[in-house]
């Protein structure tokens, strides 16, 4: 008896150690019951814009108890944020979703992290190439067309003198919101007379509202690249008594903030620039589901100026 019982055991250490052996050569799924953990790196915090980001992005991921987000900021420091992901793939996290402060610096890390197995929302901005699971983004130039022919129309063909605020100019968004402006302005009166790269940063712009003050006597709007910029630059003309001669636009249209101020009437217009901080949550979950997602999602955008925010403004064509 004693015997038979041995045989038998040893027949089940047969029958399990090859499953074991298969079993630690695949990729095993995760049962409903296991977390998943994603990180999140943030450019900076330094822009309300994305604070509201990571805002969006925990309050979506707050609703599902299998999902555990680590947020990393970089402080505006490409360096740093280069280091963040790393450490995120030596961590081995489930996903990660990046919003690179420049595009050529965290297109390698990226790559790493795909290489790595580890799936890639990019967010907001692009890196280079096409290394990634999938990029969330509203398209930028057709916001600052918008914003030009805005401008156009309000002055209906007339000679005014534009201030233009730009953001980062080596980030894909302040390019894209630069040229679909100014290529919006072509063939009219408009003129840009002074503009500056202010890094997105409300001092920054109010520093160069300044100088463009004591250099201008005429300046008719303040396109900003998004609202802080333009908050900045009025703040610089209140000071100087100069701020009822001038029209201030801007983008992000954030509720608090951009569409705060043109109900306040302090902008005359913003124009809308989600953070997509829930969709990626979405996304992330379609990932883990082992659905396929789309390469690009494109984000709507809404204009918010002083005749239709009350309405909940309207949508960009």
């Amino acid at each position: 008896m004693k015997k038979a019982r041995i045989a038998a055991i040893i027949l089940l250490i047969a029958m399990i150690i090859p499953a074991v052996v298969f079993a630690g050569g695949q990729t095993e799924a995760k049962s409903g019951d296991d977390v998943y953990t994603i990180g999140m790196s943030q450019c900076n915090l330094g822009e309300p814009w994305r604070v509201q980001m990571n805002a969006d992005v925990k309050a979506e991921a707050d609703k599902y108890d299998n999902i555990k987000v680590i947020f990393k900021d970089a402080q505006n420091d490409t360096l740093k944020q280069r280091s963040h992901v790393e450490e995120f793939i030596s961590a081995e996290v489930d996903l990660l979703i990046i919003s690179p402060k420049e595009a050529q610096p965290l297109t390698g890390p990226v790559s790493q992290a795909m290489a790595a197995g580890i799936p890639v929302i990019v967010l907001d901005r692009a890196v280079v190439g096409d290394d990634y699971t999938q990029f969330i983004g509203a398209d930028n130039v057709i916001i600052g067309k918008a914003a030009g022919e805005w401008a156009v129309e309000t002055f209906g063909g007339k000679g005014a003198k534009v201030v233009e605020l730009m953001g980062l100019q080596t980030s894909p968004p302040g390019q894209d919101r630069h040229n679909g402006f100014v290529n919006a302005l072509k063939g009219s009166d408009l003129e840009v007379i002074f503009e500056a790269d202010v890094k997105w940063l409300e001092p920054n712009a109010r520093k160069e509202m300044e100088s463009a003050l004591s250099r201008f006597d005429k300046i008719d709007l303040v396109y900003g690249h998004n609202d802080p910029a333009t908050h900045g630059a009025y703040l610089a003309a209140k000071a100087a008594g100069r701020e009822g001669e001038i029209m201030f636009i801007g983008i992000d249209a954030l509720p608090h903030e951009g569409i705060a101020y043109v109900k306040d009437g302090i902008l005359n217009a913003t124009f809308q620039y989600p953070t997509g901080g829930d969709v990626a949550i979405q996304q992330a979950l379609k990932i883990f589901a082992g659905e396929s997602v789309d390469k690009k999602i494109v984000l709507g955008s809404r204009l918010f100026s002083t005749e239709n925010v009350d309405a909940g403004g309207v949508p960009l064509n």
